[in-house]
């Protein structure tokens, strides 16, 4: 990468030129898209689940029966959020993701031009992928595309040998691998950018700290009673999805296509959004020739390649023979679930063409005429907010924040002075409460309520269900169908939440007491069944010891890198 030459122990008036108004933009663009965060309360949306205080229970450490999805954010959550409150805590993720998103990339483009670094800036904040990634709520792997330029101008620091590069690799992976997906993203960049036959010793040094920062959720995935194997269907419903006229391969080539149209913006289904995919394709091929010339001999092919890995994970569900490929992987590779939903493995790809696409930028208004090129600078830098207005204000409202009624609090306090299995009615993996109006939310309760909280996990896509893993849930599933009582499950509690027309049959809750009665949440308790606490499932402490280990990594990295020079921000 071109050398920085601002940031500690620059002259502060070049700093002020040249770095200010990256942080300055990038906040802008953070304001833009996070303003009804301003608000107070928690903006829940689909995936995106924060509670006041998130309780340490051994589920969510080590999830005993089902796949470590969220393994392990949910640990760091439940960490954090016992000094720091969950609203909080969104705020700061959310915030952190956009500003160190826009800034990162802006600092990897090779270029001394600022105008060009700003174009980068808001060009990676300003992606669809950030947009549906956020509406659909993934706020941890917003956390490893943020990460991500941060991560790759530390590798490419550590191949050109620059001193504290290794510690500085560890610590921006270790975002990313809050959650799996960001996990693998983080170690393939560094296996593919870091990997050098001349300096063995090194590379397997950096790639194996980043290696155990994947630790925890590989572990978890080993010890789980769910089994390796998910339900085929979901290769489909998980699918790339066109967005427009143009189909599904452009709008990944846009950085668009999740699989969820409620959680795409409604900008993307314009006419002319192809076109606007297409200059940046354009800009991206301009610049490419500039950026292997910037970079160090052989960089930007493996720049390359693994955005060009990311590109084909995201597209093979619905590439000829790619479905079929990943059907029988889901079902007979343990782990190859994690392929389903592909187009979450496109960050590189984005980080690379907005790259590309801002050099490419550069080269067009150097054979312009200067005062058309500033014109051609502020159309392109206001490009992709006005092909994708409604990213800002929170995706048009869809993060407003709410409060969760004090029913919440109020059961919480009684379940945890009687511990014991936890069972949410009715069954459903989502719900659209009345007091969180207009929004889709994966049940709460599991993170709110201390204790293992048994959740239906079949998730319906359309007309298409797709079966989770949850060998417990399949138990309780059974026992209902044919007709028996809730009592006959086992379980210790039982919360009915009135989230709209679907209630519970009364007959279904015979021989349970009512604790608890109020709005939005009725509390049961089973007689027959007596408190126990939660113990730890098969294998949890090998997860917490994988916890420690990649927490022990984190920790090195820092230290070595306060004893090194400080690097510019």
């Amino acid at each position: 990468m071109v050398e920085q030459t601002t940031g500690v122990g620059a002259p502060p008036v070049r700093w002020v030129r040249d770095t200010l108004p990256l942080y300055a933009v990038a906040a802008a663009i953070t304001v833009l898209v996070l303003a009804p965060l301003a608000a107070p309360g928690y903006a829940l949306l689909y995936d995106m689940v924060f509670v006041p205080r998130q309780p340490l229970s051994w589920d969510l450490v080590a999830p005993a029966q089902t796949l470590p999805r969220a393994v392990p954010m949910d640990a760091v959550m439940s960490l954090v959020t016992q000094l720091v409150p969950g609203w909080a805590v969104q705020r700061v993720a959310l915030g952190g993701a956009v500003l160190l998103a826009a800034v990162g990339a802006g600092r990897l483009v090779p270029t001394e031009r600022l105008a060009v670094r700003l174009l980068a800036a808001v060009a990676y904040a300003w992606t669809p992928y950030l947009a549906e990634r956020l509406l659909v709520g993934q706020w941890g792997l917003l956390l490893a595309y943020a990460a991500l330029p941060w991560l790759v101008r530390a590798a490419l620091d550590l191949r050109a040998g620059r001193d504290g590069a290794l510690a500085r690799v560890v610590l921006a992976a270790a975002p990313a691998a809050i959650t799996p997906t960001g996990g693998l993203i983080a170690l393939g960049t560094v296996i593919l950018l870091v990997s050098d036959r001349t300096r063995l010793r090194r590379s397997a040094l950096v790639v194996g700290g980043v290696a155990l920062l994947n630790a925890p959720w590989v572990t978890a995935a080993l010890v789980t009673g769910a089994g390796g194997s998910s339900d085929s269907a979901g290769v489909a419903a998980f699918a790339a999805r066109s967005e427009n006229w143009a189909g599904p391969l452009v709008a990944l080539a846009g950085t668009g296509g999740v699989w969820s149209a409620q959680a795409t913006p409604s900008s993307r289904a314009a006419p002319l959004v192809p076109l606007a995919t297409l200059i940046l394709l354009i800009l991206a091929g301009v610049g490419a020739g500039l950026l292997r010339r910037r970079l160090s001999p052989g960089t930007a092919v493996r720049l390359a390649v693994l955005a060009g890995i990311a590109f084909l994970l995201a597209a093979l569900g619905v590439l000829p023979g790619g479905a079929a490929a990943l059907r029988w992987a889901v079902v007979h590779l343990p782990g190859a679930g994690l392929l389903r939903d592909g187009q979450k493995f496109l960050a590189p790809y984005a980080l690379l063409l907005v790259v590309c696409a801002a050099l490419g930028a550069e080269r067009l208004v150097a054979r312009i005429d200067r005062e058309v090129a500033g014109v051609v600078l502020v159309g392109l830098l206001l490009l992709p907010v006005a092909v994708m207005p409604d990213l800002a204000y929170g995706g048009a409202g869809r993060l407003r924040p709410v409060s969760y009624p004090a029913d919440w609090q109020a059961v919480a306090e009684r379940v945890a002075g009687e511990p014991g299995e936890i069972l949410a009615l009715p069954l459903s993996a989502y719900r659209a409460f009345p007091w969180n109006p207009g929004r889709v939310v994966l049940d709460p309760l599991p993170r709110y309520l201390p204790g293992t909280v048994l959740t239906d996990d079949t998730l319906r896509v359309g007309d298409v269900a797709v079966a989770g893993e949850n060998p417990r849930i399949r138990e309780v599933r059974r026992v209902l169908a044919e007709g028996r009582p809730v009592s006959a499950t086992g379980v210790r509690w039982v919360v009915v939440q009135h989230q709209g027309p679907s209630e519970v049959d009364p007959a279904t809750l015979r021989d349970l007491e009512t604790v608890h009665e109020g709005p939005f949440l009725t509390l049961y308790r089973n007689p027959a069944v007596h408190p126990e606490s939660d113990p730890p499932g098969h294998g949890a402490w090998a997860v917490v010891m994988a916890l420690v280990a990649a927490l022990l990594v984190v920790m090195a990295a820092a230290i070595s890198a306060l004893h090194r020079r400080p690097t510019a921000w």
